[in-house]
């Protein structure tokens, strides 16, 4: 059997691993119970597709989606593997060809979704077909207090203990509690080989902005990026259907999709973003996990996420391929009130309020942030080496101040007013401002009332957001939302700690800077073109366009521009089936004409055996009719040459043997020195 490298190069068509992914799959291949946590864009999906290669029998792929399944399916089948799903959503067709397929034994991964293990009649069918290995997609879906719980996930383990087979299990984000809840439900308590990749995604910038007419800020961010695709988070379903509306008010490609729409219409939806180029799809967290597209070059949030692990896997869908990717989360007190509402009127018991909290406060932290984002972001996954210039605290170092006094002001008037009232009726307080409820309250009798004049109105606003965002004040859900202090404020009112704030984040959305283009000026009307011609054979195929090729293998070709189908198979992501398919069409794109070569030949591309080959058929060519040319015409076949290229005999006696005596005689002498030439 061929070694991992040697086939993530001849069927991926990658010259090198990413960090971290080669000791993964020796583990995996090995047959070791292996639970792999890496960041979303590090090639998962390749640590469990390469040992599947590499061992004998079915490796069983269990995934939470069936758009995540076909897709990767249908990338495995472009690859020249074999691989089925076993899903709902087949045709009778489809689900015949699987059976086919293991009946025959070709196939090597069979996806299935969670849910059939539910199936009395799944287990037999298992162990009839020769499972090997087990690979678990999304594996923090066993965590019960996850936002992706799947109850299904929960029969894996009895599933590798009945079949006593080796388990991988992968995800992108898992915190140290959910990694506990993933080795006792899934491996029985037993600790796996595991694999904690760094979390880091250098090519994702980072941006956080307080809410300022939001609506359009994020017109205005994805003006900036028109023509590529992307996701708008919202809250709400309602916020998905009218913000979609108003970019394609504005000119862009845009739906909306929510939990609400009809099955059919979510589908329809899903299928146009993997097809179509330059979509933007504005959702609700429903539009989540198995959004398998690698050419998403932008996520937005318009509303604050829920959580730091859940704002992490949504930017992860962005980028990636490893081209250029950028954020942009917006934020408000609302968003903040929301959150904490959502944790305190949940079922959840006590202590994982508490958890929930933590988390939100993680993310407000990181939305508060005084200093890069990057860092904060991975110091709450542990990581501590950090290296940016990629976030918008990096681009542009805010402006802080002493906040202490301000914060003690109106820490002080939520205590002398009870801790019954919300924001809007403190800041009144604080500038001062008499109304009939105030007057009402005793409250412009207060100590307290006026002290605050000397900040404005928005500036009390970004005070009491950034109070919130570092949870020294909460809304009591007990008390209307009205404001309380929390412990942690305390050493600031007795004066005990001091606390910086930044000067407000608020930016008019029309000073943002514009998107940095994917390739230079130069390459751009390239680039345009072969997205051009793999749109068109994606269309013909009915296939999503990365199946094809990905942004970044496109891009790479627009800054090399190859000029032979050797140079394209050089290409990263050209593999040996997609060379044959598509190789002569991208090339005709790029050089104006195909280049014709053999099939045999053609297989051989990229590799040191093609320009052997090609010297073999030179010297072939000139000895067609013997050395004084005028003997009979005699040539080896296109597979003999080839052959010889990547065999390399050393002796003529070997050669000999390969050519055959009459072929020899002829071009074993010749042929044997253009091998000593090569090396």
């Amino acid at each position: 059997m061929p070694s991992a490298a040697t086939l993530l190069s001849d069927v991926f068509g990658y010259d090198a691993f990413r960090p971290g992914q080669e000791e993964v799959v020796e583990a995996v291949a090995a047959g070791r119970n292996v639970l792999a946590i890496m960041p979303t864009g590090g090639g998962k999906s390749l640590c469990f597709q390469l040992p599947a290669l590499m061992r004998d029998g079915v490796t069983v792929v269990i995934s939470p989606l069936i758009a995540l399944m076909r897709d990767q399916v249908r990338g495995l089948r472009e690859a020249g593997v074999e691989a089925g799903a076993l899903t709902s959503g087949n045709t009778q067709e489809e689900t015949d060809a699987v059976w086919q397929a293991l009946e025959e034994k070709r196939l090597k991964l069979l996806y299935i979704a969670p849910e059939r293990l539910g199936a009395g009649s799944a287990l037999n069918m298992l162990r009839r077909i020769g499972v090997s290995l087990i690979a678990v997609d999304e594996a923090h879906c066993v965590s019960q207090w996850g936002h992706d719980f799947r109850p299904d996930y929960l029969r894996i383990g009895e599933l590798r203990q009945a079949l006593d087979v080796p388990l991988a299990a992968f995800t992108a984000t898992a915190d140290a509690e959910t990694q506990a809840e993933i080795v006792t439900r899934l491996f029985d308590g037993q600790q796996p080989d595991t694999f904690l990749r760094g979390f880091d995604r250098p090519n994702i910038h980072l941006a956080f902005a307080a809410k300022n007419n939001p609506r359009r800020q994020i017109l205005s961010f994805a003006s900036a990026r028109k023509g590529q695709s992307g996701i708008v988070y919202c809250g709400t379903r309602a916020k998905t259907e009218t913000l979609a509306k108003a970019l394609r008010d504005e000119g862009h490609a845009a739906c909306h999709y929510h939990g609400g729409m009809e099955a059919e219409d979510r589908r329809q939806t899903e299928q146009r973003f993997q097809q179509e180029d330059g979509l933007i799809v504005v959702a609700t967290v429903a539009f989540g996990m198995g959004v398998d597209k690698p050419d998403i070059r932008w996520v937005a949030h318009a509303d604050l996420p829920k959580s730091i692990e859940a704002y992490y896997q949504e930017i992860g869908r962005a980028g990636r391929d490893g081209a250029p990717a950028e954020t942009l989360t917006l934020f408000g007190a609302d968003d903040i009130r929301l959150r904490r509402a959502q944790i305190d009127e949940g079922l959840a018991p006590p202590e994982r309020r508490m958890a929930d909290h933590a988390r939100l406060n993680a993310l407000l932290g990181l939305a508060e942030a005084l200093k890069c984002r990057r860092e904060t972001l991975l110091g709450y996954f542990g990581e501590t080496e950090v290296t940016c210039g990629k976030c918008d605290l990096c681009d542009s170092p805010p402006e802080v101040f002493d906040g202490t006094q301000p914060v003690r002001m109106a820490l002080s008037a939520i205590l002398r007013t009870g801790e019954w009232f919300g924001a809007g009726h403190l800041i009144e307080i604080l500038l001062g401002n008499e109304n009939d409820r105030i007057r009402a309250k005793g409250h412009n009798e207060l100590p307290t009332f006026g002290v605050g004049k000397e900040y404005s109105r928005p500036q009390w606003q970004a005070i009491f957001r950034q109070m919130m965002g570092h949870d020294l004040i909460r809304p009591d859900p007990e008390r209307h939302g009205a404001l309380r202090m929390t412990d942690t404020a305390l050493p600031i009112l007795r004066g005990e700690d001091t606390i910086m704030l930044r000067k407000d984040t608020i930016v008019s959305a029309q000073r943002r800077p514009a998107v940095k283009a994917l390739v230079s000026d130069e390459d751009a009307p390239l680039l345009s073109a072969l997205k051009a011609k793999r749109r068109a054979l994606a269309e013909a195929a009915r296939v999503p366009a990365y199946v094809i090729f990905n942004d970044r293998t496109l891009i790479e070709m627009a800054e090399t521009r190859p000029a032979t189908l050797d140079d394209m198979a050089r290409i990263s992501g050209v593999g040996a089936k997609k060379l044959e398919r598509y190789g002569a069409d991208f090339l005709s794109v790029i050089t104006g004409a195909a280049e014709e070569m053999h099939p045999t030949r053609r297989k051989l591309a990229g590799r040191d055996a093609g320009a052997v080959y090609d010297r073999l058929l030179e010297v072939q060519a000139d000895l067609a009719r013997g050395t004084d040319g005028s003997e009979k015409p005699l040539s080896c076949s296109a597979s003999l040459l080839a052959k010889v290229a990547q065999l390399r005999p050393g002796d003529a006696g070997t050669m000999t043997r390969l050519l055959g005596e009459k072929r020899a005689d002829r071009f074993a002498t010749a042929f044997l020195d253009v091998l000593r030439e090569a090396g």
